[in-house]
């Protein structure tokens, strides 16, 4: 740990420099609760007219199990991951550019009536995962910082609000890339931060491998809610943009994108339990499922290397997951998991943008994958919507976050 630490903290000393010197300034201030001086009058998104109605149009094709309705939700610009506060229901979503939005539900009519930018005297550098702690700590994982909103839920009114610095980097500077950025967090029933640190290659070279092992670089990394006690909890996984606790035995089960360039077919996409803190799951010697990659084919995989529970259809981008815990979906979908395919980009024929359903039995296995909804990909190859993250309402509904479409959508079942 001592190895890495230094490693951090040099990227530190780098980062800090430039525009990032104000934004320091910022957060020194607002943890000394003073003022920044940043504008009072907060950025809105407008919620009405042609742009919404249109959203609501192409709603109409979403093809969904009887029983179920699906609506807007919030136009949300670049909506991605996103966090249900405890206390209020409000909903927090993050973007893979600077902002982190703020959906305001007033009048509890299951529509949102204000989308206003969070926090916004702090500079956010992809902010794309959001996640709350059960005694309402707002936490933001940066594209290489870990930030934490003591009471978001009622600080977000103005542009300051409490704010705590858990990680100041997640990975040394020269690791930082535009490819596979984009980080997801969730608080675990032992309270301790779980963090996804995707690699940036398709396939990374051999010279990688004991940097990223010690950093947890490809893998999933969890520490204590002030960032003490860092270490590496999985290894072996390419990029898992979603994360979730299965709140029946405390399980992590994680999504995984698989290897670019192989063929439409081939590797599958993967949805993977963590049994065991340590476990490696393979990547880079298998590019997803046991499709072993050509890079590595020469070279022996971990022996104990944990396959996945579902294998997914090839390049659909299986991103964000939840556990079902509500009461107002039917009894099959209680304790499932409800995931989200984006969608693929290197496919002769698109498939993806959907949410599918994987119900779990009584042993925390997986049982049989099926397409919940879907009906934002066209016969024509043209998208209408790439779902991005689930998250749930505390009504038992379902948000669906949307970034192609700037929108979020609320799927309920009437009965």
């Amino acid at each position: 740990m001592k190895g890495i630490r230094a490693v951090l903290l040099a990227s530190v000393v780098v980062a800090v420099s430039g525009s990032a010197f104000g934004q320091a300034n910022n957060i020194k201030k607002l943890q000394d609760m003073k003022v920044t001086g940043a504008p009072l009058q907060l950025e809105t998104v407008p919620q009405g007219g042609d742009y919404a109605d249109q959203i609501r149009t192409n709603l109409q094709q979403v093809k969904l199990p009887p029983g179920f309705r699906i609506g807007l939700y919030a136009v949300v610009p670049d909506a991605r991951h996103m966090a249900v506060g405890p206390s209020t229901g409000m909903v927090f979503v993050g973007t893979r550019k600077t902002q982190v939005w703020a959906v305001t539900d007033r009048n509890k009519d299951r529509v949102a009536d204000e989308v206003k930018v969070f926090a916004p005297s702090v500079d956010l550098k992809v902010p794309n995962g959001v996640c709350f702690s059960k005694d309402g700590f707002l936490h933001v994982v940066e594209h290489n910082r870990l930030l934490v909103f003591p009471a978001a839920e009622f600080f977000y009114e103005g542009p300051d609000t409490a704010i705590g610095v858990v990680a100041e980097t997640l990975i040394p500077a020269a690791e930082e890339s535009f490819n596979h950025g984009a980080r997801v967090c969730r608080v675990g029933p032992d309270n301790k931060l779980y963090v996804s640190l995707g690699q940036p290659f398709n396939v990374p070279p051999p010279e990688k491998a004991t940097l990223y092992g010690e950093v947890g670089i490809g893998g999933i990394i969890r520490m204590a809610r002030d960032g003490t006690g860092r270490e590496v909890f999985a290894r072996g996984i390419r990029n898992s943009v979603g994360i979730d606790f299965n709140p029946a035995n405390g399980e992590l089960w994680f999504t995984d994108n698989q290897v670019d360039g192989m063929g439409d077919d081939i590797p599958p996409g993967e949805l993977n339990r963590i049994t065991a803190a340590g476990q490696h799951f393979g990547f880079p010697w298998y590019g997803g499922g046991t499709v072993r990659t050509t890079e590595y084919k020469d070279s022996d995989p971990p022996a104990d290397a944990v396959p996945p529970v579902v294998e997914m259809d090839a390049h659909a981008a299986d991103l964000g997951l939840v556990f079902y815990s509500g009461k107002t979906f039917p009894e099959p979908y209680r304790g499932g998991v409800f995931s989200a395919q984006h969608g693929s980009w290197n496919r002769t024929t698109p498939v993806g943008a959907r949410i599918m359903f994987t119900p779990v039995k009584p042993d925390g296995s997986a049982g049989e994958t099926e397409v919940f909804a879907d009906g934002w990909l066209a016969d024509t190859g043209e998208y209408f919507g790439r779902p991005v993250d689930i998250a749930q309402l505390p009504d038992g509904s379902l948000l669906v976050s949307d970034d192609f479409a700037g929108a979020i959508y609320r799927i309920w079942h009437e009965g």
